[in-house]
Formats: structure tokens, C-alpha cells, sequence
């Protein structure tokens, strides 16, 4: 452990870490570990929110086990046995789910036909992606606890304790919705379907609840995992109580829902989990992600574009901080992993565990192949127009003649998501703009100076590239690189231009600025300063 606090490690997993040391000695009396556990409701498609739980809480375990010898678990949960309440927007046949309404979601017909239920279909999909990534986890599923009598001593204590658990939820409830809560949700013997009524009865001695059906009828019922679940905010603080969960995350809106939870666990006789909030996921439009809609990004979209350590990059920044989960934003993330990559090995022992690709390497980030950048090869694919990656690979080549697809895999799969990403979002609106008169006279001047450097090294371009901004748009360099970036490559951003010239090469790029020039000028169009 680190001498002082001075010395410590200052990224937030790091900060969760120690905060978990207290728990040490509870969590190795009671199960000999300590226990993280994310949640997730499979009512839709997972979506990257989800995925970012178990990326940042796994940043938190690998945190804690670099500072602890106290071994670790992390339980993925699903909430599978809640009741369908709505039919997701992004399921085939929608009108034939409505059928299910109600149902547990393990108990919905899968609609794409490939797994025994929608739920199944869900946690399938999850699995899968938590596995793409490398994850440790042990998969928990709240059909198999509740089905196999895991829970029924603990749902006894829920009956024991109903009172005192009403006292703590009634308060944040409509007063509607208070005359008829209860912590327990039947299980119809008839339908199958999780009711939503009010509970006329609780029997501690026979252990049972008595309601009233879907028809009316009044129906008694003995209360353990087959024939009833729970309310969803004491059923999170039943995970917590049998489980002996030590750590979770949670998204900002559900703060209130963690601290009645966290009431209803001492209730119980448990103690809750150290709890962290993160801010939500917005779309493109600044809205929440939600899995029944299917807006935002999906973790299949992300991987189709770029490498999976940009997503994990991501997710490491900020996250307290609202996030944009849409297209956009992933051309910068891919550099900035690779930025922080770079740093890593010129970094201290201190200051590498506090780099996001430590955490996002599990410890052991890997060496950085070649200094190309991902918005560097995106233009290149852009600046050819093509989707052959052969075509890149010659300019590479020519760059770094010891560079080849078999030496730098890596790099390979950069200029397959370049190519991809070029061909979905950046071609179909590429529009190159028609310099003025004076804008031509820079370009000449331009060529004139390109065609006078005594070698096409990326730095004496980008420094001749900078001279002659200065000159002529000396308040504004930004508007200069904005009109090289229209000019030639058809688009209003860019990489370091002397960067991508000396990729590209002086010829090809001399090319560039004669086509700009062979451009009519568009009527209006604002002249240099």
C-alpha cells in the first residue's frame, strides 16, 4: 500500500478501492470474499449503459485487488423474473408480445425465435459482449434463484418484517399507488402472470399472503420463490442481504431507490453495499438511453467502428459526468486511448495505475505499434475514397517501410474501422468548398512552399503550415485549418495536417491543392483575412 496519502493513487476506481479496505475483514468472515454485483434488467436489449456498469465496476475490483490480498467475486445479475410491462419498440412481431404482457420476462416466447424466452434471450446477449471483453463474472439470474429456494428463508424475513418494510416505502410513494403496495408480487396459479394487487393478508404463522385474482377471486398463497417475487426496491435489498454484497453501482436517477434499499437491507438484518452513483447515457438528441427504445449505441455498433479499448476508455472518464453515447464521439475516443497509451511507459509506477489504460488492460497495458492516428487513417481513407485496405496499407507502408498488416495487428483492425466509419459517416456528406480568389492565392503559395521543404517530414509541414496561417489569418487559426480541411478533404475537421501530408505524401498532396484550385469559385463565399 502506498506510504501516505499524498502518494496515493487519484483515479476515482482507485478512490473506490480504498474506500472498500473497511470491508475487508466483515466481507472474509462472512464468505471469504469480498462482492461486487451489477444488476440489469433484460426487458430490453442490452444497450452500452449496461455494459459500462460492469466495465467500471470491474476498474474498481482490479483497483481494490492491487491494494488488497483479500480475494474478489463479481455477480452480473439479472432481473429476469419482473413481469413484462411493455412491449420494447425494438422486437420483430410486436403484436404477438402483447400476448405476454405481464408474464415473467423467462416466461415470454422469445421473439427472434433462437432461446427459450426473452429473457434468456437478453442475458444470452449480455453474456456475450461481458465475454467479448474479457470480463470475470459469475452470471446470477433471479428465475434460478428464486425457483430454487435460495430466497425462501430470506422472502420469510421480508414477511416478518412487512410492517416495518411498509413504514419505510409508503412515504415515497403516490398516494395512490400507497393504498395498494405491498412488498410481495403474486405469481398468478392460474396465468402465470406477476399481479400488481394489493395484499389483504399477511400470515406469519402459515406463511402465506391472501390477495384477490385477476377474476376476483381471493387466493392464498405460501410465500417462498415459486409463487411470488418482490417488489423491485425490496428485491434489490434481498440480493444485498443474501448474497452479502459489498459493492454496486447505480445510475444517478435511482440515488432514492438505493437509500430506501439500503433501510429495508438493515431491516432485513443485512448491511448494504457501498454504493456508487454514475451520471446516465444520452442519445444523440441529449435524451436518456433506454433499452425498450433502442436509442443511443449499441455495444454491436461501437465494435463495428472501432476497438473495444476506445469504448473501455470511455467509460473510465468522467463518470459522474453525463455521456454522449452516439456516433460521433468515437473518432476521438479511439485517439484518445491511443494518447494515453503512448504516455504509459514514460509514466511513474503511481502515475501509470492512474492512466485509463491501466485499467482498461486489467494492469498490463500493451506497447503502442505505430504513431498513427485513427482520425489520421479515417482521412487518408477519405483523401482516397476507397474501402480496399490494401490502398491504405501502401501509403503506410511507404511511411514506415517496416509496417505490415502481420507485424502491426492492431493497426490493421484501425484501418478496417477507418474504412468502415469513412464509408457510414463521413462520405455520404463530404462536400468540398470552392476557395475564393485570395484563398487560391494562399493555396499557390502553399504548393510554392511544400515543393521548397527540404524533406516532407511532418513537423517542417506542419511548421510551414503554420507560418502562412499566421500571415494571413493571423487572428484566426482555426478558420485557416478549417479551410484546408473544406478545401481539400471535403470535410470541417481533421487530423494534424502535417501529419496526415507526410502519410499521404508531397506528390499526392500537391494533387490535392491543383484540384482545389481547378474549382469554381461559389458566388458569396468569404475571403480570406
Amino acid at each position: 500500500m502506498p506510504e501516505s496519502t499524498k502518494k496515493r493513487e487519484q483515479s476515482w476506481p482507485f478512490q473506490e478501492a480504498y474506500r472498500l479496505l473497511d470491508r475487508v475483514a466483515r466481507a472474509r468472515a462472512e464468505k471469504g470474499y469480498l462482492l461486487f454485483e451489477t444488476g440489469y434488467g433484460p426487458s430490453g436489449l442490452p444497450h452500452l449503459g449496461t455494459f459500462g456498469e460492469v466495465a467500471r465496476t470491474t476498474f474498481v475490483r482490479k483497483a481494490f485487488e492491487t491494494l488488497s490480498d483479500c480475494p474478489t467475486e463479481l455477480f452480473a445479475f439479472s432481473d429476469d423474473r419482473d413481469g413484462l410491462r411493455k412491449v420494447p419498440d425494438t422486437v420483430p412481431n410486436p403484436e404477438e408480445m402483447q400476448r405476454s404482457l405481464g408474464l415473467p420476462l423467462t416466461q415470454v416466447p422469445d421473439p427472434w425465435g433462437c432461446c427459450p424466452s426473452f429473457g434468456q434471450h437478453n442475458n444470452a446477449k449480455l453474456r456475450h459482449f461481458l465475454d467479448v471483453f474479457g470480463f470475470s463474472y459469475t452470471f446470477k439470474s433471479a428465475t434460478e434463484c428464486y425457483l430454487s429456494g435460495a430466497y425462501d428463508a430470506a422472502l420469510l424475513e421480508v414477511l416478518k418484517h412487512h410492517e416495518a418494510i411498509l413504514s419505510v416505502m409508503l412515504p415515497s410513494l403516490r398516494e395512490e399507488r400507497a393504498a395498494t403496495y405491498s412488498p410481495f408480487l403474486p405469481i398468478s396459479p392460474v396465468t402465470g402472470r406477476v399481479l400488481q394487487v394489493a395484499i389483504d393478508r399477511y400470515d406469519l404463522t402459515a406463511r402465506t399472503i391472501t390477495f384477490r385474482d385477476e377474476e376476483g377471486e381471493s387466493v392464498e398463497l405460501p410465500v417462498h420463490g415459486r409463487t411470488c417475487k418482490l417488489q423491485w426496491k425490496v428485491d434489490w435489498a434481498l440480493r444485498w442481504y443474501v448474497f452479502g454484497v459489498d459493492y454496486e453501482m447505480f445510475g444517478k436517477d435511482l440515488i432514492p431507490s438505493f437509500q430506501l434499499s439500503s433501510k429495508i437491507c438493515h431491516l432485513l438484518g443485512g448491511t448494504p453495499p457501498e454504493g456508487f452513483f454514475y451520471e446516465l447515457f444520452l442519445d444523440e438528441e441529449g435524451k436518456k438511453i433506454s433499452k425498450s427504445k433502442g436509442n443511443g449505441l449499441t455495444m454491436e455498433e461501437w465494435q463495428r467502428y472501432a476497438p473495444v479499448e476506445s469504448l473501455s476508455t470511455y467509460l473510465f472518464h468522467s463518470p459522474k459526468s453525463a455521456k454522449r453515447l452516439f456516433f460521433d464521439v468515437i473518432p476521438r475516443q479511439v485517439d484518445e486511448y491511443l494518447s494515453f497509451l503512448d504516455r504509459y511507459p514514460q509514466e511513474g509506477a503511481i502515475k501509470q495505475r492512474d492512466n485509463p489504460v491501466w485499467h482498461v488492460h486489467a494492469g498490463k497495458p500493451p506497447a503502442r505499434e505505430i504513431d498513427l492516428s485513427f482520425t489520421l487513417l479515417l482521412n487518408l481513407a477519405s483523401v482516397c475514397n476507397t474501402e480496399n485496405p490494401a490502398v491504405l496499407w501502401g501509403f503506410i507502408v511507404r511511411y514506415r517501410p517496416e509496417a505490415s498488416p502481420e507485424t502491426m495487428p492492431f493497426l490493421n483492425q484501425l484501418v478496417h474501422y477507418a474504412m468502415a466509419y469513412y464509408r457510414d459517416f463521413v462520405k455520404p456528406y463530404k462536400h468540398y468548398l470552392c476557395p475564393s480568389d485570395a484563398q487560391q492565392e494562399i493555396l499557390r503559395l502553399l504548393s510554392t512552399t511544400l515543393q521548397a521543404l527540404p524533406s516532407c517530414a511532418a513537423d517542417e509541414i506542419q511548421s510551414a503550415l503554420y507560418t502562412i496561417g499566421k500571415t494571413h489569418y493571423p487572428d484566426d487559426l482555426r478558420s485557416w485549418f478549417g479551410f484546408l480541411y473544406e478545401a481539400l478533404l471535403g470535410q470541417k475537421e481533421g487530423p494534424r495536417l502535417g501529419s496526415f501530408m507526410a502519410l499521404y505524401g508531397l506528390p499526392e498532396t500537391l494533387a490535392l491543392i491543383d484540384e482545389a484550385l481547378r474549382r469554381k469559385p461559389e458566388s458569396g463565399h468569404g475571403e480570406a483575412e
